[in-house]
């Protein structure tokens, strides 16, 4: 090979490379590769991976209600369970649409006794998500134990919060994705929630701004408390998230942004530290997403 010449990229590079980019960003790889083929291949790997992690909600054929593409709720490659309506959707993850649903067999779906809890969290889920997050949806699934036909036995049930705004004509998009882990241990007579959160922001207007931020959180109460109380647990816990990300970036003016500056850009202008309340990330996430609203 030449000098200054570059080694071609195998078949399987680029097929690696273009699933990232459809991973991680909007950009139109099927034009970027010129190979339909050999999109195809990346894209039947990187959606489903895809569409799981961002917990993407689509709607049922007929109306009859949304699910959430989580590996919760994940039956088989290309079926997803809704717990609320008992229906299994038939997904294509390439498109993002459901092409069909089923009705849920009797094996896919918990017992009465562990139904009765999670219909009951569930309804006060979807209260509180509908207060907090106006573009939300949840889920309540039972992972563990669904077979459990009263006391005496362990099981654990997963509480799935999404919330997505894109508006791209405004050159932002923002999402919020949280998962609550809730086991009931009989034998320890203990309720222990784990939480996990993750916040994303994209700002593309004249630059290339994105946030990724990530929490996870513990605490516990006793099993004899309803899911009113749990709902409440969970509400306090994403609240009291939100409002450190908010005191975080309101002080990014006076902290972080000096500490990064040089004396003159490579723009050649000087940064306006005299006004720099101007850069609020956590004013602008909170009108996308309308949290708190």
């Amino acid at each position: 090979m030449a000098d200054g010449e570059e080694a071609e990229l195998s078949e399987k590079q680029k097929k690696e490379i273009a699933k990232w980019f459809l991973l991680n960003s909007p950009a139109d790889v099927k034009a970027i590769l010129t190979d339909e083929e050999l999109y195809n291949e990346a894209a039947s790997e990187a959606f489903p991976v895809y569409n799981k992690s961002h917990m993407i909600c689509l709607e049922m054929p007929g109306r009859i209600g949304d699910v959430l593409i989580t590996t919760f709720g994940e039956l088989k490659e290309h079926e997803f369970l809704d717990p609320r309506t008992a229906q299994v959707a038939i997904v294509d993850h390439i498109r993002q649409v459901c092409t069909g649903v089923r009705h849920a067999q009797d094996n896919e779906l918990p017992s009465s006794y562990i139904e009765e809890f999670r219909c009951a969290l569930d309804a006060e889920i979807v209260k509180y998500v509908g207060e907090a997050y106006p573009k939300g949806v949840c889920s309540v699934y039972c992972t563990n134990g669904k077979d459990v036909e009263g006391p005496g036995a362990d099981f654990e049930l997963v509480v799935v919060i999404s919330a997505v705004r894109l508006s791209p004509q405004n050159f932002c998009n923002g999402s919020w994705r949280s998962i609550w882990n809730i086991d009931f241990k009989d034998d320890e007579q203990i309720l222990e929630l784990r939480g996990k959160f993750q916040v994303g922001a994209h700002y593309f207007e004249e630059g290339n701004v994105q946030l990724d931020a990530k929490h996870e959180c513990k605490d516990t109460t006793s099993p004899d408390d309803c899911a009113i109380t749990i709902a409440s647990i969970i509400r306090h816990h994403e609240t009291e998230y939100l409002q450190s990300l908010e005191a975080s970036y309101s002080n990014l003016p006076d902290t972080t942004f000096k500490d990064l500056r040089r004396k003159l850009p490579v723009t050649r202008t000087l940064f306006p530290w005299h006004n720099t309340l101007q850069f609020s990330l956590t004013r602008d996430i909170t009108k996308e997403l309308s949290i708190g609203k």
